[in-house]
């Protein structure tokens, strides 16, 4: 497969770096010759000095032979035009960067793919959902809904009131049993479990299961007596907490800090009135104390400072706060925020380059998240009539080492698997994989 990626910036860089070891052709183009020698130094790929919207510059790079063009500049009119350009020059399929929640409006993504952008990726709207669900669930690093929640996959820190431990998964997930663990994450390792696998005290532990049994889900792992979030504070008022708290559940209460004056009047304008605004420093432990911290059950920081965002949330826990969110958008903090228990991590070049690498696919893929944690993809696939992975029970389908199979959902009903399952054609596959390229699995669903 060709792809060509416009804009050398972070979600470019993150992107490029994903892709430059799955042997794909890669082209990156960028204006600035220093952000190219950059990102060219570092990766397996060709890098094309130029406007992306320059029909020149587009040639040179093969346009007319590329299977999918992302345009990740800054300058979603530039991002948009060139993937009209792109279009017209023949790319098979086009991916646009954009900072306006407008063009998630139906109509106007209809109107754009009419046009030659077969899809548009707006980073904080995607990361502002991820931090609405960490905060619906206190005792949850991460929650993932497959068809709109009939499948869930919960991401869950392991303490010492857990009730599952120590004991081999395959008498804790057996056939009849409301939950399969797809991936342990365990210090620097991740481990997609056999039958022989046990759980340890301070895992990481991805489990799936459907809606109904979450309560049971959070009584074995001893998180009964975590209080729901109804009071949040935020750090930061740039575009990822606004779109954040404005899609907040009317049941929390919320407060954000902004040391920027003149941004603060723009929030105050932004939000609703029941989101109060705060002129000063979260990091100023007397104000965080002053503004009701100790009564506060969630802290969500992001600012767009890592380190700041990662002290911050620490402060918070030392004051009581139980569920804090930090984005982190430097890909070296993420194991040391990690390491040192900050919760929930955003990185909207991880989000946005799971939505983009769902192009790459040719099976019907619904859904890719990137869980930076695990460094484990979770995806979703549609399996095709007399594809491989319909041919067999489960069990017979050799499936490659660092894959399971965590659930499907057939006609709308979310449903477990064990050994004896039957996949059909037409199931919603809920595959989740460790260092493995996932080329390579959807071979099976096509």
């Amino acid at each position: 497969m060709k792809i060509i990626i416009s804009g050398a910036y972070a979600i470019g860089r993150y992107l490029a770096r994903l892709l430059s070891h799955s042997k794909e052709e890669l082209v990156v183009i960028d204006i600035d010759e220093d952000r190219l020698a950059r990102i060219g130094s570092d990766y397996d790929l060709m890098t094309l000095q130029g406007s992306p919207s320059s029909v020149k510059i587009l040639k040179q790079a093969g346009i007319e032979n590329t299977d999918l063009f992302i345009a990740l500049t800054p300058n979603e009119e530039e991002n948009i035009n060139s993937c009209i350009i792109a279009h017209a020059l023949h790319a098979k399929k086009t991916v646009a960067q954009v900072n306006d929640e407008e063009f998630m409006i139906d109509s106007v993504r209809d109107m754009y793919r009419d046009l030659g952008v077969d899809q548009l990726i707006y980073p904080d709207i995607l990361a502002a959902r991820d931090i609405i669900n960490g905060l619906k669930m206190s005792w949850v690093r991460q929650r993932w809904d497959v068809h709109d929640g009939a499948l869930v996959m919960l991401g869950i820190k392991l303490r010492e009131e857990c009730k599952v431990l120590n004991q081999p998964l395959h008498k804790l997930c057996g056939p009849e049993d409301p939950y399969h663990i797809v991936a342990i994450k365990r210090g620097n390792e991740t481990i997609i479990p056999g039958g022989k696998d046990e759980l340890e005290c301070f895992d990481l532990a991805y489990f799936m299961t459907t809606p109904q049994y979450i309560p049971y889900i959070r009584k074995i792992v001893g998180k009964e007596k975590y209080v729901d979030v109804k009071n949040v504070m935020f750090m930061g008022g740039g575009t990822t907490a606004v779109r954040a708290l404005q899609n907040l559940p009317k049941y929390m209460g919320a407060k954000i800090f902004e040391v920027n004056a003149d941004r603060c009047e723009d929030l105050n304008d932004l939000l609703d009135s029941n989101v109060l605004v705060i002129h000063g420093d979260a990091r100023d432990v007397s104000l965080l104390i002053d503004e009701g911290i100790r009564n506060t059950e969630a802290f969500v920081a992001l600012s767009g400072n890592a380190e700041a965002n990662i002290l911050a949330c620490l402060a918070a826990k030392r004051l009581g706060v139980r569920k804090t969110v930090a984005m982190v958008e430097n890909v070296d903090y993420v194991s040391m925020a990690e390491s040192l228990d900050i919760g929930t991590i955003i990185n909207k070049k991880a989000i946005a380059a799971g939505r983009i690498y769902q192009l790459m696919l040719d099976a019907d893929v619904l859904n890719i998240t990137f869980i930076m944690s695990a460094n484990a993809d979770v995806a979703e696939f549609v399996p095709k009539e007399d594809s491989r992975v319909t041919r067999k029970p489960v069990k017979d389908l050799g499936l490659p080492k660092g894959i399971t199979i965590g659930g499907i959902v057939r006609n709308g009903e979310g449903m477990l698997v064990s050994g004896n399952t039957q996949i059909q054609a037409g199931d919603s596959v809920v595959v989740f994989c460790h260092d493995v390229n996932l080329k390579n699995i959807e071979k099976l669903f096509i």
